[in-house]
Parts: structure tokens; sequence; C-alpha cells
């Protein structure tokens, strides 16, 4: 009885439909989630987020977040002023990691030696050895490779001044976005991202270029689109952004097209294989902003972070059905400003980051 209530609750603050969430659970149905409101816990040293642009799950379960710290506003920062204004704050370090009771654990980030840290942080990933992957978004941006403690490993990419997209260079990278290891073949995807218009494979021990593709399977192109509609055809190109790119364990690759409301699904050497319209009716900044897949054996499920619309979106991964819808425009726990990425970890349980005024990282528990 204290779970239903409990879930009912979460649909009335999240402004989900009551009716779905106290509806018995069956065997094809996606899991319930409760929010977390005291996730994670309070930051030392007068530390504030910034913008999250990216979190994580690692193979022990601890979570990751990269956050954007010259994003604080001037009345954020009264800590770092010559005498200090009031008690409150500063900006933390750009990547944190957490247990998943929200135990801050470890931190680092910045400029350093031997790599060019990103003008705008975009995205994290960790891999199976716990190495940490941080990219950024701006002109010709690069991803960085660290060791758990922040020890510079590699950079693929470079800011070399240039501009432009350039959807076909195989050394160039232009506003990626996000990135995904396929540890067992030693791969890194790449979504390319904001300024190209492809997904782009790399060797992950060497940083070596492997193959590229852009929608459908195509070749990309950097010509003028058109601005997207839903009464037209589906667009032969990526929008921008190329938002997320996901590797599933029966080797599929899952693409964010963000702005065309769309996820493409393609085989690892970019075979087209089908495509899920989600919330087509979505304009300006699109619906699609990242997914995850569930974390049962066959990954039946994927949890789609739908920026525009405040909500998280789960669907049938064989068929694209669309099974629950939850969430809201808010500031209350279980609501979004602009949620931007998700993760999720061995339990099922859910962590999403936001951007723009949002501004935060929030835990879903999975209870059923």
């Amino acid at each position: 009885m204290r779970r239903a209530l409990a879930i009912l609750s979460f649909a009335l603050l999240a402004g989900s439909t009551p009716s779905l969430a106290q509806q018995p659970a069956r065997a094809d149905s996606p899991p319930a989630f409760q929010p977390e409101p005291f996730w994670p816990k309070p930051l030392p040293e007068g530390w504030i987020l910034g913008q999250v642009a990216g979190i994580a799950v690692g193979p022990d379960d601890h979570i990751w977040i990269v956050h954007r710290p010259a994003s604080l506003l001037d009345d954020e920062k009264g800590l770092t002023k010559n005498p200090p204004e009031y008690k409150c704050c500063k900006a933390a370090p750009a990547v944190l990691e957490f247990d998943s009771e929200g135990n801050l654990l470890r931190h680092w980030g910045g400029p350093g030696q031997g790599y060019e840290w990103v003008k705008n942080e975009h995205g994290i990933h960790i891999d199976k050895d716990g190495n940490v992957w941080v990219g950024g978004n701006n002109d010709g941006d690069q991803i960085l490779q660290f060791t758990p403690d922040g020890k510079f490993i590699r950079q693929i990419g470079k800011d070399d001044g240039t501009k432009g997209p350039r959807s076909n260079e195989t050394t160039r990278l232009n506003r990626p976005a996000h990135m995904f290891t396929d540890d067992a073949a030693n791969e890194l995807y790449v979504a390319d991202g904001y300024g190209n218009r492809r997904v782009i494979v790399f060797d992950s021990k060497t940083g070596a270029y492997k193959r590229h593709w852009g929608a459908f399977g195509n070749q990309p192109n950097d010509d003028k689109m058109p601005p997207y509609s839903p009464a037209a055809e589906p667009s032969k190109q990526f929008s921008s952004p190329v938002h997320c790119v996901r590797v599933s364990r029966d080797g599929l690759v899952y693409v964010c097209d963000r702005a065309n409301d769309r996820i493409q699904v393609f085989r690892k050497d970019g075979t087209f294989v089908k495509e899920f319209r989600i919330e087509p009716a979505t304009l300006s900044n699109g619906s699609v902003w990242d997914l995850v897949l569930s974390e049962d054996p066959q990954q039946r499920f994927i949890f789609i972070a739908d920026g525009a619309n405040g909500q998280i979106i789960s669907i049938v991964r064989e068929t694209g059905e669309v099974l629950t819808q939850w969430g809201r425009h808010g500031r209350q726990p279980g609501q979004f400003k602009w949620v931007h990425n998700i993760a999720i970890d061995s339990k099922g349980n859910l962590y999403t980051a936001e951007v723009g005024f949002g501004r935060r990282a929030q835990k879903f528990r999975r209870v059923n």
C-alpha cells in the first residue's frame, strides 16, 4: 500500500497520469520510478553546480557528472569575490563522482599539462576500466580520456581554430555532443554533433579513425537543410545536433537525432536498420536529447530524455511503442528544466542531468 501511494504521489508531482501509475506491473511493463529529492548530498566548500551537461554510471555503479563551471551567474560567485560578498558560492570542479547514496567521492577537471580542456563541457562516459571520457561542444572541440583520478590519457580531435562543419573529415570533430565505448571492440562512437552531422568511430586505444556515417547510413553532407516540419518527409540528413549515441548488447547503435524528433538504429558498420519517431509534433530544439537501454538481459526498453517537453519517455526497444511518459517542466523533484542527459545503473535506477536553468542532477529509484 505504501509503495502504491508513493508511486501515485510521484505521478501527481511530475504531471503523469495517476491511473497509469497505479496499474499493476505486467511482465512486459517498463519499471516505475520514484524521485529521491535529497540526492546528491550537499557539496562541500560552498560549491555549486552550473549547467550539468553530462551524467554517466561506471562499472562500479558510481555516478559521474560533468558540469559547466563557467555558466554560473554573477550572483552565484560570492565566495570568489575579494573580499567575499556573502557565504556562497563558487563553482564546483567540472567532473564529480558520487556513490549511489549521493556521497561525493572524487572531483577534478579543467586545464592541465598535455591536453586542451574543452571550452564548453558536453557529455561524459565511463568505460569498462573506469576511465572517464569528457567532451565539449564549442567550435572544433575535442574528446579527452582520463583515469578515474583525473590523470590524462588521450585526446581525440583538436581545437585548431578552424570553423564550420566538415562532416566527412576524418581527423576533425566539430562540436561533438556525446560518446560511447564498445569496449570489446576497442571502439569509441561519437555523436558529432552540433557542427557535423554524423556518427564517427575511432579506435579507443589509439584514437585512429575507423568509419563514419550520416542519417540512414548514407554519407553525410553539410548542405543547408530546411527547418524540421512534422508534416514533411523524414529528413535524409541528421539535424543539428546529433546528440547521443549508445550501443546495445546485441550490437545495435542507437542515435539521437534531436531536432528531427527521432531515434535512428544502425548496425555497427553503419547499416541502417529502422527509426522511431518520438513526439513528432515537437519543434524548436527537439524531443530526443538522450537515451539509455534498460538493464534487463534483453534490454527490452529504452528510456528517453525529452528536454523540450520536460519528460522521460519509455518505449519498447524492438518496436518503438510508447509505454509511459512522466515528468513536466518545473523545479520540484521529478520535474525538469532542459533534461539533457540520462544514465542507468545495474539496479535499473535512473539519473538525469539538466542544463539551462535546471542546473542539477536527479536520481529516480526503481520501485518495481
